[in-house]
């Protein structure tokens, strides 16, 4: 990597860590809720998903100001933004005020992906381990969150606890204002364009040349500055092969967040009966402090599941300057609809219920970087952030009923309802998948 592309690298890895940090906090703190409000898992996975739902919903919009205004403005305030929700988060009352926080949050956090993917695909040279490095970063954040969020739970009372989660964002944006780089210097000067069916970009990808995107002429894009530019922008966007991609990732999105959600859960439910031990003999001379109560095992394991993330991610990004992503997709996405139909049955032993879990981890984040590098595929530099402002919607905002949905299927249903309904959304992403190799 150049100098440029180590700094863009940096930047986004530091906003993408702080993003899923928050997220994946959330999932932790939601078991300690159950108990305090005394609600169901349908009405507090219904609450969960509002801010959820935000942050999908609030990334076309924020798409729409990257290609306005750059990213490195709104992954600052992104950072900001979320470290004030978290403060917010600890100093309101009730499930309304926790409502209200994690609205706030799905709001600031909503323009990362967007801001910080358009960063990548149009300012690093090698995009492909600049997106792998970046996947990587989530993943920090994603088994990081959940783990310091337990630790600090051990110690605090849950509203010091998010308190002192936020000062991480503060500090992440306030070091963001300083960092130096070109935010189009992959793209500088590049003109050419090309229908996104030609497919022509895979053999010079794998031979290390410079990104070029198949789409239209940047050259004489129009800024998205009215409704009557977006609605224009959006028709030029959506290409059926767009539109495929968009359709593939919201699937996904749904298998996710229901997935992420209520898994401490599920991880709890199945650890008990397994370990038979009492968790707070565990935590030694903190064992009678209040927060004791709070500790539980597998909130532990599933910060250590996560963490198998990293290593999918780095060969997930890599897989995309060696293959198709198409065909990565596949891949990957087989994979998860197959974990989905063996959880339940799988955990029934622990040896085999970290097998299934290490390869969910595993597969999980290792199709992100595969979705991204597709995303931009199918999409022109001139619309990056317009492209990943749409499929953030698809992936968060409309993915965000996976969690209602999930919490539903655990309420009125079983576990086996929950992982059945998980496959069906992934098998759909997979047959999209397929499709898209089919049409090349």
């Amino acid at each position: 990597m150049n100098a440029n592309d180590r700094a863009i690298t940096g930047f986004a890895m530091a906003g993408h860590a702080m993003v899923h940090t928050y997220e994946l906090a959330v999932p932790i703190l939601l078991t300690v809720w159950l108990v305090e409000f005394s609600v169901t898992s349908a009405t507090l996975g219904t609450v969960v998903a509002v801010g959820y739902g935000l942050f999908g919903v609030g990334a076309l919009p924020g798409g729409v100001l990257v290609d306005l205004f750059g990213s490195r403005r709104l992954i600052v305030a992104c950072l900001f933004g979320m470290g004030s929700a978290f403060v917010l988060l600890g100093l309101l009352p009730g499930v309304a005020g926790i409502a209200v926080a994690l609205a706030v949050w799905g709001l600031a956090a909503s323009v990362y992906h967007p801001a910080g993917l358009t960063l990548i695909s149009k300012g690093a040279d090698e995009r492909g381990a600049a997106f792998a490095y970046h996947g990587m970063a989530a993943n920090v954040g994603i088994a990081g969150g959940p783990f310091l969020t337990a630790l600090l739970l051990v110690v605090v009372e849950w509203r010091l606890a998010v308190v002192l989660l936020a000062i991480p964002a503060f500090i992440a944006g306030a070091v963001g204002l300083t960092v130096e780089f070109d935010e189009t210097a992959a793209v500088d000067g590049d003109t050419t364009a090309g229908d996104d069916d030609s497919g022509k970009r895979a053999g010079d990808e794998r031979a290390g040349e410079k990104v070029r995107d198949d789409a239209s002429d940047t050259a004489t894009a129009p800024d998205v500055d009215s409704l009557a530019a977006f609605v224009t922008a959006s028709r030029e966007l959506f290409t059926a092969g767009f539109l495929t991609v968009f359709v593939l990732v919201l699937f996904n999105g749904l298998y996710y967040r229901g997935m992420v959600t209520f898994l401490p859960e599920v991880l709890s439910d199945v650890l008990d009966p397994l370990l038979a031990v009492d968790p707070a003999a565990a935590i030694g001379p903190v064992a009678d402090s209040p927060a004791a109560s709070e500790f539980d095992l597998s909130q532990y394991l599933y910060a250590g599941l996560l963490a198998v993330g990293v290593a999918g991610q780095y060969v997930g990004g890599r897989l995309t300057d060696a293959i198709e992503p198409e065909r990565g997709l596949a891949v990957m996405l087989t994979l998860l609809v197959v974990i989905a139909l063996l959880f339940v049955p799988a955990s029934g032993s622990l040896p085999t219920l970290l097998a299934i879990s290490t390869a969910l981890g595993f597969a999980l984040f290792g199709l992100q970087p595969l979705s991204q590098a597709t995303i931009a595929k199918y999409s022109p530099p001139a619309y990056r952030g317009l492209s990943f402002g749409f499929t953030y919607l698809a992936i968060f905002g409309i993915g965000a009923l996976g969690a209602s949905l999930a919490g539903a299927a655990l309420t009125y249903g079983s576990q086996t309802t929950l992982f059945v309904m998980l496959a069906g959304f992934e098998a759909i992403a997979l047959g999209l998948a397929v499709w898209l190799i089919v049409r090349a």
